[in-house]
């Protein structure tokens, strides 16, 4: 009997541990979800408190207040789950896919990896637009109004095509995505463990957008920025990829008027 029971206590320690795992997990894709959302109602209260709905017509404001919420939202993520247990030290530029500096071979394959999220977002576009719930055309508030000129446009520029790609890409294709990778790989190997961080990860960035159609675009470049990760050990692809595709948006809606 004895010896019956120390074959069978290896077979009940993956469960365990599978589980334990599976915990973990959602419980980081539910803490950086709420951090992103919750940074976002709580700056925006308290400037419209101090400042009046009405100041949010102003490009500087907007701008200030995304920036306010974004670093309160990486102050969060990386930050404070390592004051509150041992488990999570503060993570480093390496685990935040930030070594070194960018490469010429990140530069080179942003825009190959654009031209794949494009062909990506059209086919997930086309396959939800099978659904009547489902409208391709809805427009996204970015927060600035579409007729603003001169240092006002200066400003939308720096906030969504600078600040937003960069924040964005290091709280989900650094933190949450290194964190996931890192849990699943010593569970189901390192490649298992990529594509489910991959589809975890886009999933959790497509849902905080809170719009079907912008949820599923940004799916599809999520997906892309974390292959880029994996190919190039950083997430400097990632964030130019990023940076470019908010870079078209901008064009688009702010010098062409196409977004009107």
């Amino acid at each position: 009997m004895k010896e019956k029971a120390v074959k069978e206590a290896p077979r009940d320690l993956p469960k365990k541990q599978g589980w334990k795992v599976v915990f973990e997990i959602v419980l980081l894709l539910f803490w950086v979800m709420s951090a992103v959302i919750a940074s976002q109602f709580v700056v925006g209260y308290l400037m419209a408190l101090f400042l009046g709905s009405g100041a949010f017509d102003k490009p500087v404001v907007t701008a200030i207040y995304s920036a306010i919420s974004y670093v309160l939202s990486m102050i969060l993520v990386i930050y404070v789950p390592a004051k509150i247990s041992k488990k999570y030290r503060v993570a480093s530029r390496e685990e935040l896919g930030l070594r070194g500096w960018p490469t010429w071979t990140d530069i080179g394959l942003a825009p190959i990896g654009f031209v794949v999220y494009l062909l990506l977002a059209a086919g997930l576009v086309a396959i939800f637009s099978q659904f009547s719930w489902f409208d391709a055309n809805e427009a996204q508030d970015v927060g600035f109004n579409t007729f603003i000129f001169g240092f006002d446009r200066l400003l939308a520029f720096f906030t969504l095509v600078v600040v937003a790609p960069i924040a964005e890409e290091v709280i989900f294709r650094g933190w949450l995505y290194g964190k996931i990778r890192s849990k699943l790989s010593k569970e189901v190997g390192h490649l298992t463990a990529a594509i489910v961080a991959s589809l975890l990860v886009s999933l959790a960035f497509g849902a905080i957008h809170m719009q079907w159609n912008v949820g599923v675009n940004v799916f599809a470049m999520s997906l892309v920025a974390c292959a880029l990760r994996e190919i190039t050990g950083t997430i400097y692809a990632g964030i130019m990829l990023h940076m470019l595709k908010n870079g078209v948006a901008f064009y688009l809606l702010y010098v062409t008027g196409m977004g009107l």
